[in-house]
This record gives C-alpha cells, sequence and structure tokens, in this order.
C-alpha cells in the first residue's frame, strides 16, 4: 500500500507560480514512476506531466509544456511540480499518482495510487 499526499496548492495570480509537492510513504520509493494530473470543475481528470524513477524521463502535456516543470527527490520520496507563468484555465484540483511501471504512464489506468489532490486556483 503507499500513501500519497499532495501540498503547494493555493490561490496566485496570473503569469504567478506554485509548486506543488507528493510525499509519498508506506513502501520503498524506487524503481516506480509517477504522475500529476488534475481535474477542473466540470471536465474529466487529464494528464499533466510524469517522470521515471531511473533515467528521468518525463513527459508533458501540450498545455504543461515549457510552463511546468516535474521533479522528483527519490532520498525524500517526493516528487514536484513546479509551475510557472500560471493561466486561468490551470484552475483546477492537482492529483499526484503512483505507478508500479518504471517508464512513465500518461493515462490514468496506468497508475496504482492516488493522492486527495490539491487546490490550484489561478485568479484573472
Amino acid at each position: 500500500q503507499v500513501q500519497l499526499v499532495e501540498s503547494g496548492g493555493g490561490l496566485v495570480q496570473t503569469g504567478g507560480s506554485l509548486r506543488l509537492s507528493c510525499a509519498a510513504s508506506g513502501r520503498t520509493f524506487s524503481f516506480y514512476a509517477m504522475g500529476w494530473f488534475r481535474q477542473a470543475p466540470g471536465k474529466e481528470r487529464e494528464f499533466v506531466a510524469a517522470i521515471s524513477w531511473s533515467l528521468g524521463t518525463t513527459y508533458y502535456a501540450d498545455s504543461a509544456k515549457d510552463r511546468f516543470t516535474i521533479s522528483r527527490d527519490n532520498a525524500k520520496s517526493t516528487v514536484y511540480l513546479q509551475m510557472d507563468r500560471l493561466k486561468p484555465e490551470d484552475t483546477a484540483v492537482y492529483y499526484c499518482a503512483y505507478s508500479r511501471t518504471t517508464y512513465p504512464p500518461r493515462d490514468m489506468a496506468g497508475y496504482n495510487y492516488w493522492g486527495q489532490g490539491t487546490q490550484v486556483t489561478v485568479s484573472s
């Protein structure tokens, strides 16, 4: 069993930045991929970014490219999402997810555990 706890969400103005963190516990944080998804009101949950464990392979949704950066610290069992130049359309609940695979999936079905989510609100 893996527990994931997100933090770092909040209210920010357009053009601002936030750094989300996701701390994993419950089993060894090695050899597994991690991802970030988001869900806006009335919309389906969508992929944002993902990172592999060993090679640092990263994937980004088109909406996140050049603005968001995913990273991880295996020693701290934590994955991060640095979000810059935020836009109102980035407003959503952001979820981190844990995959037993080493190569990061870009679909929800590829993830085995989910955090409770953290709210990000970008004001115009």
